[in-house]
């Protein structure tokens, strides 16, 4: 088997609390099935607060906006919809999210409506009062006919651009962004302000956005830059814009040790070149690919361990000085008295909770020449299916915990393969070789943690009829564990009442 290749979850109370509950989370898998969701509302109100601080450490004013995309639950919504100072706002992407946050909670004034939009997102949008986040010139010139055509009040708009071409930087360089299908392109921005002269009777400019697909800080502070700018322009042009939204991207750690990470990933490396035994199922490079002794290709991996993420990620954009100007983008911000919003996802729900799946079978496959071992390799099969916990399908690479069913002693690390629950061969819960402690038995639990974020329920489906997994919220009280089903969970309910 060689040295384990541990990825070890990094894990924060009550996540790790939770974990430690192995009683409890095996009575709750009896009951309610398995695959079984299992989330901490109070940590998302916990995560808020972290980001809030960053902005009163700036010195800034504006709003959290929790992208409810990241994750379905209807009570990490509550949580935030009842969050005391009112500063959490929500960011919905279609009809069905508006109007679940509308019914979990949520004022009006605290709903941002982004992406792509229906003529019947936007009239309840524009109905309600919500501040609409105009992804296209297009939907600006809807939103505007729909205003006149049902009589409703102007409504809160704000311009969201992409592609980004930075003015010179202090170094005399010129950059332009990667192009996104979302957003409009900064180039367009006058005809969008035109749009907006045009549509003034039905709608009003208060922020411009941006949007862009990296994790790079820099491509980042140079697109606020251009946004900063653009506020001018608009001032320039009678125009009166308050807020500056930068979108979300602040990201999660989920690997504890960064040594594990590095040694992972050097190892990947050297199985796809064979110059050590496989990692993968099938020899599975994650991108990665071996031309003629050479390594191809970009590795389609999730940074895993991330020394800044979430808050720490914000506060680090917030210093970092602007490509032109030179000064920090908090500066930016406060000179001009802008606000700033910002639309994190899963650096909301971070540690909000995880995944629990019960093992069905473990067996072995026949011994072949490319195998790790040459005595085959052990098969994992768990009470759910790849979209159940999608960890891997947004690149994510991390140990899941072993819950035993009952104390009995194993022969020590041993890797397995952990496979679905589907009648398909592509079912697979993770490409990779996964070294646990022991070898698990029928029975026994694996926790994926801090699944919350896109990994809980953005794939999940009723392929062959498969149940999907169910849902509860669990608060921590006087030193017991308090739980009831996700969607029966009220901030106002004291745990003790009608809680299991």
């Amino acid at each position: 088997m060689g040295v384990p290749l541990y990825l070890r979850p990094r894990l924060e109370p009550p996540l790790s609390s939770l974990l430690d509950a192995g009683s409890l989370l095996h009575s709750l898998v009896d009951a309610l099935g398995s695959p079984l969701n299992v989330l901490l509302p109070e940590r998302i109100a916990e995560n808020a607060d972290r980001f809030q601080a960053v902005y009163r450490a700036h010195h800034l004013a504006g709003r959290v906006y929790f992208a409810h995309k990241a994750n379905r639950s209807s009570a990490l919504v509550r949580r935030l919809a009842a969050a005391h100072p009112a500063g959490v706002g929500i960011d919905v992407a279609s009809l069905g999210e508006l109007q679940h946050a509308l019914g979990c909670g949520f004022t009006p004034d605290r709903i941002m409506a982004t992406g792509p939009k229906d003529p019947e997102f936007l009239w309840l949008a524009a109905r309600a009062g919500v501040t609409v986040n105009a992804d296209s010139r297009g939907e600006l010139d809807q939103l505007a006919e729909l205003v006149r055509k049902y009589g409703l009040p102007r409504v809160d708009v704000l311009l969201r651009l992409s592609e980004f071409e930075s003015e010179r930087d202090l170094q005399g360089v010129r950059v332009l962004s990667r192009r996104s299908r979302f957003g409009s392109p900064a180039r367009d921005v006058g005809e969008l302000l035109s749009a907006v002269e045009r549509h003034g009777d039905a709608v009003e400019l208060t922020g411009i956005a941006y949007h862009l697909d990296t994790t790079a800080q820099a491509e980042k502070a140079r697109a606020l830059e251009r946004c900063v700018r653009v506020m001018d322009e608009c001032r320039a042009r009678g125009l009166a814009p308050r807020v500056l939204d930068i979108g979300g991207g602040f990201g999660a750690g989920y690997v504890a040790d960064a040594d594990e990470w590095e040694r992972y990933t050097t190892a990947l490396t050297e199985a796809v070149l064979g110059t050590r035994p496989p990692l993968t199922w099938r020899g599975h490079g994650y991108g990665l690919r071996n031309e003629g002794g050479t390594v191809r290709g970009n590795a389609a991996l999730y940074p895993a361990h991330r020394p800044t993420a979430g808050p720490g990620y914000l506060d680090e954009l917030l210093s970092l000085p602007a490509p032109s100007l030179g000064r920090s983008s908090a500066t930016l911000l406060l000179e001009h008295l802008y606000d700033l919003y910002t639309e994190p996802g899963r650096a909301l729900v971070d540690q909000c909770g995880l995944s629990l799946a019960r093992v069905l079978d473990v067996r072995r496959t026949e011994g072949t020449s490319g195998s790790a071992s040459g005595s085959g390799e052990y098969l994992v099969r768990l009470g759910m299916n790849a979209g159940d916990v999608s960890l891997e399908e947004h690149g994510v690479l991390v140990d899941p915990v072993l819950l035993p069913r009952t104390a009995t002693q194993g022969e020590g690390p041993v890797g397995v393969h952990l496979v679905g629950n589907l009648c398909l061969e592509a079912d697979l819960i993770t490409r990779r070789t996964v070294f646990l402690p022991r070898l698990p038995h029928a029975g026994d639990l694996l926790a994926f943690a801090n699944t919350a974020g896109y990994a809980m329920d953005f794939h999940a489906h009723h392929a062959q009829r498969q149940p999907v997994a169910r849902t509860v919220a669990v608060v921590r009280e006087g030193g017991s564990w308090r739980w009831c089903l996700d969607e029966e969970y009220w901030p106002i309910t004291h745990p003790g009442g009608d809680w299991s």
